[in-house]
């Protein structure tokens, strides 16, 4: 049982990595091209601009503390989310995985609600890919017909997840707070553990082999290639159409529409109850559900990310009102910036040591969700505990949590201080 959690684990920090990748790419292309980032600074700098000028002046939707608006703002709430974003950034970059599982907790340890946390973000994901992605050569042969069916798939599934948020949240606030909360528990408990054991496992191997260290994300490696499962072997010997050909470059293979369909709904409504792009799911779905190949399914996965993400978070989040425009802007600021940071340093530091580093960062956001519970169980009424206590709890979560996430930010600005001039001697 064990080894099979462990392939588990092991397929979604790859799918992490290639969403990480995508990441990285998306924002040097919008980094690079002056007018994307002057548009970039400007959508996210003009609602406070705004705010700050005529905020006794504005109607309530636009203003009002019970409307979350572009310009329901405040200086501190989009430094706070510039801060958060560029945290993020500098995981995703550093690390090449995870850095999406900060920004929903972190949301909502500042006090945001589940559900807005959840649009936000996912618009912040969205915003970054219209502005920045071309689909890159690199990213490997696209199966358009694979991209159709699990985009359709998705979009379904996104349309269920985002339904059941928003009638929870109508139903109780608090009792949607509760749920996202509980799906985030159970998330990074997994994730954290498992990283934990492969840190454990790693540094063993490296004191063994005097010295030796582990690849990171950034470093010119190649996502892992893997054979066809026996699972998917079953699955593509199902004869159900209509039938999609692909791989052609393998010999081809075939596999039902039916089940690429359901791959995508199940992606699809964890994108819009989570709040994340989903990228983490897509590796083992295809390789080790469908029998895709590792070369196919990089470039189908990115079609998915951007399509789910943006009519998720317009269709399912913005049109009700539960998307923070300024803090998503804010996010996709403070992200542009900590990715290609985050990236740089992986040249001069030990994989080791960012694996260490991921492991605690991942743990860090599951005890601070862990430490909420209590708040958000008391609040949906399902347990009675003292208030003092939870609040208690809350608060050390959220120290935990924000403390080991600056105390990382810090080492990776300070190695790129430090290391300035090797960074310029080996940029590409």
């Amino acid at each position: 049982m064990f080894r099979r959690f462990r392939q588990i684990y092991d397929s979604m920090i790859v799918s992490s990595q290639l969403y990480a990748r995508w990441e990285y790419e998306t924002s040097m292309e919008i980094i690079k091209d002056r007018r994307r980032f002057a548009a970039v600074l400007f959508i996210t700098l003009l609602p406070m601009a705004i705010y700050t000028v005529a905020a006794t002046e504005l109607p309530e939707i636009l203003g009002g503390k019970h409307a979350y608006a572009p310009v329901h703002s405040t200086n501190e709430m989009l430094f706070t989310s510039i801060l958060i974003g560029l945290i993020a950034g500098l995981i995703t970059g550093c690390i090449g995985a995870g850095g999406g599982f900060v920004i929903t907790p972190a949301l909502m340890s500042i006090g945001v609600r589940g559900i807005l946390a959840v649009g936000t973000d996912q618009f912040h994901i969205f915003a970054k890919s219209i502005v920045g992605t071309t689909v890159h050569k690199k990213l490997g042969n696209i199966s358009i017909a694979l991209a159709v069916v699990f985009v359709v798939g998705s979009i379904i599934g996104a349309t269920l997840g985002g339904v059941v948020n928003r009638a929870i949240f109508y139903a109780n606030p608090n009792l949607s707070d509760l749920f996202i909360n509980v799906i985030y528990v159970l998330l990074l408990g997994f994730l954290g553990i498992f990283a934990l054991v492969d840190y454990v496992k790693l540094k063993k191997r490296v004191a063994t082999f005097d010295g030796g260290d582990v690849q990171t994300a950034f470093d010119g490696g190649e996502i892992q290639t893997v054979g066809m499962t026996k699972i998917a072997t079953k699955v593509q010997s199902i004869n159900l159409p209509p039938m999609i050909t692909f791989d052609e470059e393998f010999g081809g293979r075939r596999v039902s529409a039916w089940f690429v369909l359901v791959c995508g709904f199940v992606v699809g409504v964890l994108c819009a109850i989570m709040g994340v792009g989903g990228g983490f799911l897509i590796f083992p779905m295809y390789v080790y559900l469908l029998g895709v190949s590792s070369f196919t399914t990089v470039g189908t996965s990115i079609l998915q990310i951007i399509f789910t993400t943006g009519y998720s978070s317009i269709v399912q989040y913005a049109i009700y009102g539960f998307v923070f425009y300024t803090l998503a802007m804010g996010l996709l600021l403070g992200s542009l910036l900590g990715i290609q940071i985050g990236a740089l340093v992986t040249k001069v530091v030990k994989g080791l040591h960012i694996r260490g580093f991921y492991a605690t960062t991942i743990l860090a956001g599951f005890i601070n969700r862990l430490f909420a519970l209590p708040s958000k169980l008391s609040a949906a009424g399902w347990i009675t505990i003292d208030k003092g206590i939870s609040e208690a709890l809350s608060f050390l979560g959220l120290v935990v949590f924000f403390g080991i996430l600056i105390v990382f930010a810090v080492w990776i600005l300070w190695k790129f201080a430090t290391n300035i001039d090797a960074l310029r001697g080996c940029k590409s």
